[in-house]
């Protein structure tokens, strides 16, 4: 794995937040309250680099379309179950780190957005 994450390599950086959320799961307490929020959490957290690997490798543009907005989606998601996250944890060090997780899927979510939008601007152009 590389020392330095170039903030532009999209792939390896969706890829390594997957990492950190399943790291983040797989060190907070299982109760009742919050096995669902952790099950989501990795559901969607991971589904980002999922559909992204997914959009590079699209066979049309509808499918990578589709799949780039999937990952708007599921960063959007993200997010949701991180804030649920950091209200139920007590340690302190674990909920820094959803909010520091939140704001990457934030800018995912930004990312993903702007992409989404030129791709519609393109597409109505050129109609």
């Amino acid at each position: 794995m590389r020392q330095f994450l170039n903030k532009y390599d999209l792939e390896e950086r969706t890829v390594r937040f997957a990492e950190r959320i399943i790291e983040l799961c797989k060190r907070c307490p299982k109760n009742s309250v919050t096995i669902p929020i952790l099950d989501q959490l990795i559901r969607c957290g991971t589904s980002i680099g999922a559909n992204y690997t997914e959009a590079n490798g699209a066979s049309s543009k509808k499918d990578f379309n589709n799949k780039i907005f999937i990952c708007k989606k599921e960063s959007r998601e993200t997010k949701y179950w991180l804030r649920l996250l950091t209200g139920v944890l007590d340690d302190q060090d674990s909920r820094q780190e959803c909010r520091d997780l939140w704001k990457e899927a934030q800018e995912f979510n930004l990312i993903f957005s702007k992409i989404v939008s030129k791709r519609k601007n393109k597409a109505n152009i050129e109609k």
